[in-house]
């Protein structure tokens, strides 16, 4: 090839859609040499080179959705052995086991308290800890042993919002944004805080000063909400009207427990599970508040009440099937033993 080979010369590659931002593995099934490549990419050429390995067929400045494709086709590269896990139908192949986390990711969530992902400084992005490969450009590499299943937005690999809070938080310092995007994964109904509490501590970012108020106002937004919900269950489904929120108690003997909703006639009891849930069996705190949530159910049964379990997210998302849990359990009361006699006291 002499010097005055005009850059546009050569094989033919599309430029169009997402195949404008392609790997050098493709352009080398497409029958353009990484030297080829290269050389587009000099001052002036046609193309540019984000990141190693990576080539953008266009000058100028990049989409945010081409930052995000670059990013995850640089850490989806394949390792040194050349070996790939399979990837799941309907998934670019040349993405490998990559994800998209933090900030970007909650960009195409579509979080209004999140930089758009054309502006977002660096793209983090989740590989398997045994990947070897390193951070380079706006691309930062987070090592995980817990890699989460994607959900694809825009055709690409994106953490669950939970998981991509957790990761973001892990890098802000700044109070006022967490409690935001903190408040809006709560409010548009992204996540409950209890799922978003369980991956803050995965993270191990829950006792940081910008998290811990964030986090202890969320929990009671969180409970109000699923309150209000589980409100609109029993009034928009026809059930009847229960004690709201009431302690129960033995005559003269122990304290049985808090419930949200109580139907006396029947002894059927609600509860809305609130509870963060558990990472790891190691968890001493954790253990202690399922054993004793345990320990009070098996009383409250072994007494004749039956204990209906909701969790907040079931609220929000199959409302009438809950309902028709509750429902079964007050005509299933005609079957039973009666319970036996329990004081009700309103909390």
């Amino acid at each position: 090839m002499t010097q005055n080979t005009p850059l546009h010369s050569g094989p033919s590659v599309p430029t169009r859609g997402r195949q404008r931002v392609v790997s050098a593995a493709q352009l080398k099934a497409m029958g353009v040499p990484v030297g080829r490549a290269a050389e587009r990419c000099r001052d002036g050429g046609p193309w540019q080179q984000p990141l190693p390995g990576v080539f953008v067929l266009h000058p100028g400045a990049l989409s945010g959705g081409e930052r995000l494709r670059a990013a995850l086709l640089y850490a989806g590269r394949p390792p040194a052995s050349g070996r790939r896990p399979a990837p799941a139908p309907a998934v670019d192949p040349a993405y490998g086991d990559a994800v998209l986390t933090g900030l970007a990711a909650l960009a195409l969530h579509g979080f209004a308290a999140a930089p758009p992902a054309a502006s977002v400084e660096r793209v983090d992005v989740l590989v398997p800890r045994v990947r070897r490969l390193r951070s380079a450009g706006y691309a930062r590499l987070l090592r995980t042993a817990e890699p989460p299943c994607p959900e694809w937005v825009d055709g690409l690999p994106v953490a669950p919002v939970a998981r991509a809070l957790a990761d973001a938080v892990a890098g802000l310092a700044d109070a006022v944004t967490v409690r935001r995007l903190l408040t809006e994964a709560v409010r548009g109904g992204h996540c409950e805080p209890a799922v978003l509490v369980g991956e803050l501590n995965r993270a191990k970012v829950l006792g940081r000063p910008q998290v811990v108020d964030a986090v202890d106002s969320l929990l009671a937004e969180g409970r109000a909400m699923a309150e209000e919900r589980l409100y609109a269950m029993v009034r928009t489904h026809g059930l009847d009207e229960p004690l709201w929120n009431v302690d129960l108690r033995l005559p003269g003997g122990p304290h049985l427990g808090r419930v949200d909703a109580y139907w006396p006639e029947e002894a059927v009891a609600v509860e809305l599970d609130t509870r963060a849930p558990r990472h790891s069996r190691h968890d001493e705190r954790h253990e202690a508040e399922w054993s004793a949530y345990a320990a009070r159910r098996e009383h409250l049964e072994r007494l004749g009440v039956t204990v209906v379990h909701l969790a907040p997210q079931k609220l929000r998302e199959a409302l009438g099937q809950q309902a028709a849990v509750v429902r079964t359990a007050l005509m299933a009361a005609a079957d039973r033993e009666p319970a036996a006699y329990v004081m009700i006291l309103p909390r």
